[in-house]
C-alpha cells in the first residue's frame, strides 16, 4: 500500500511542478493546491501506514499495552490542510485583484515595470 501511495505522491509532485512553471496564474494556483496535497500525502506516508489501534490509552493504565498509531503525522496533516487552504484563499484573492487591474492572467503580459518597446532587461552587468 505504501508503494502505491509513494507513486501517487510522485505523480502529484510532477503535476504540481509542471503547473507551477506555467505562464498563467490560474494554472499556478492549481499547482500550489496539488503541491500542498502531495506534501500532506508525503507526511502521511512517512507516519507509516499500519492497521493498528488508535492512540487511546485506557484510564486504568499509564502506558498503552498494544501498539498504537502515531498521532503526530495526523496532527501535522490536519494543520497543513488548514494552512494550505488559507494560503490558497490568499493567493486566489491576490491573483483576482491582479487580473482586475491588468486584464490578463499571463505573466509575460503582467510586466508593467518594463516597457514593451524596450525589450527584455539585461541578463548580466
Amino acid at each position: 500500500m505504501e508503494l502505491a501511495l509513494t507513486f501517487a505522491t510522485a505523480v502529484l509532485y510532477s503535476i504540481a511542478f509542471y503547473l507551477l512553471m506555467s505562464k498563467h496564474i490560474i494554472r499556478m494556483l492549481l499547482g500550489v493546491v496539488i503541491l500542498s496535497n502531495a506534501v500532506n500525502l508525503s507526511i502521511f506516508i512517512n507516519g507509516r501506514l499500519t492497521t493498528i489501534a488508535p492512540p487511546l490509552i485506557p484510564s486504568d493504565l499509564s502506558v498503552p499495552v498494544d501498539p498504537i498509531s502515531n498521532p503526530l503525522p495526523q496532527a501535522l496533516v490536519l494543520t497543513a490542510i488548514v494552512i494550505a487552504f488559507s494560503f490558497f484563499a490568499f493567493l486566489l484573492v491576490l491573483s483576482y485583484r491582479a487580473y482586475q487591474d491588468l486584464n490578463t492572467d499571463d505573466t509575460d503580459e503582467m510586466r508593467v515595470a518594463e516597457p514593451k518597446e524596450e525589450g527584455l532587461p539585461p541578463l548580466g552587468y
